[in-house]
């Protein structure tokens, strides 16, 4: 049955330009399709919400043997992610502060308006490279503390990290696993020196007030500081790259909607959730049932890899209505762009504060750009969508 191989087929590079008429498949196939690998895809929005809720479903891939180390909390359970996740949050103050996000405000409009200087006397740039990936780099590398000369360092390391997290399909992943796992102990090793360094002198950066919590109760290990400093780092930028080159490249392919949102810049914050439904940067996350779990008269049996195909419950007609058009004025917009439940994304108000200075700062010269490539050349990666690079002309 096609059914069956969904899953190969929707971690195929080929598919990587357009995989929705996938998903459309997936979602007719059913609230459940099991594949030859043992594992099942969900691509129904109900389903998934459900899935995403139920305690019963664990993040930690030691529950299948995936990992003999301790994962960062990103992929941990209660009670043990709540602990965690709690004191990684502390020193950036609660995780929805509007007060605490808007005070960034500043820094990213800053680094935004630094990195579009150059576009000015440019002819052809790089959406990716020139802009979406170094912003929101500049701005985690400022909240964490790590000095500008060293940014570089992290994109070997990041990319093989990520690269190891996919979801794959490859009968062998050893190299690949060796690869993350050197990245992850190079990178919790640089961040876990640079941070010791701030111990006995506070620098007013999430590193240094790591080191310096005074409650013995409220301190990380150095195993803990070293798996969350890395978490942060990753999560900090990775999605927020796509979120920019998606948006941007969506809003070049539909030039009515550019023009509107250049008319009424008031209705970018709305075109940003539109777009995380739309084209969202996490396209599918791996759980795995505790127990046994019914979902519409189907068993997923205790341990089984259940891949919930986040980027197919945004398009489920199901939930919105006429799901494969953008539009930037949608309203009851919730999407999966950040997740659901207790891992709904921690960093998600820093995203959103990115991609609207981001888009903000770019609608402006947008109105006479093109794409040089349509489709763009992708990433690899299935789970973490998005262009690899993204060249547009003026």
């Amino acid at each position: 049955m096609d059914s069956e191989t969904l899953l190969a087929r929707i971690t195929d590079y080929a598919s990587r330009p357009d995989p929705y008429p996938l998903y459309t498949e997936l979602r007719e196939a059913g609230p459940v399709v099991p594949q030859p690998d043992g594992s099942c895809l969900v691509g129904t929005y109900h389903e998934i919400a459900a899935l995403l809720h139920d305690p019963r479903m664990s993040a930690d891939p030691r529950t299948r043997g995936a990992l003999t180390h301790k994962p960062p909390f990103l992929r941990l359970d209660d009670p043990e992610h709540h602990r965690l996740r709690t004191l990684a949050m502390r020193p950036f103050g609660p995780p929805h502060s509007p007060a605490r996000v808007d005070g960034m405000r500043g820094e990213v409009d800053r680094i935004t308006k630094e990195l579009l200087e150059p576009f000015e006397a440019a002819r052809q740039i790089d959406i990716v490279d020139d802009f979406a990936y170094p912003l929101p780099v500049a701005v985690i590398c400022r909240l964490l503390g790590v000095p500008r000369e060293d940014e570089p360092l992290f994109r070997a390391w990041s990319d093989a990290l990520v690269t190891a997290a996919d979801v794959r399909t490859d009968a062998d992943t050893t190299e690949t696993d060796k690869a993350g796992d050197r990245a992850r102990v190079e990178m919790g090793g640089y961040l876990v020196g640079l941070a010791e360094q701030r111990r006995g002198k506070p620098s007013g950066d999430m590193l240094s007030a790591f080191v310096n919590e005074p409650d013995p109760e409220l301190r990380l290990t150095p195993e803990e500081l070293a798996e969350t400093a890395v978490l942060l780092f990753i999560a900090g930028h990775e999605t927020t790259v796509n979120l920019i080159a998606n948006g941007v490249l969506t809003l070049l392919r539909r030039p009515e909607h550019l023009d509107q949102l250049r008319r009424e810049p008031d209705l970018l914050p709305r075109a940003i959730e539109e777009l995380l439904r739309y084209e969202p940067p996490v396209h599918m996350r791996e759980r795995v049932p505790h127990a046994d779990i019914d979902v519409a008269g189907t068993t997923l049996a205790k341990g089984t890899s259940v891949i919930l195909v986040l980027a197919s419950g945004n398009r489920d007609p199901q939930r919105f209505a006429d799901p494969d058009r953008f539009d930037p004025t949608r309203p009851d917009n919730q999407h999966f762009g950040f997740g659901s439940g207790i891992h709904l994304c921690y960093g998600a108000p820093v995203a959103r504060l990115e991609a609207q200075a981001a888009l903000g700062a770019l609608l402006p010269h947008l109105g006479t750009a093109r794409l040089v490539q349509d489709p763009p050349p992708y990433r690899q990666n299935a789970m973490l969508r998005g262009p690899r690079h993204l060249l547009i002309q003026w």
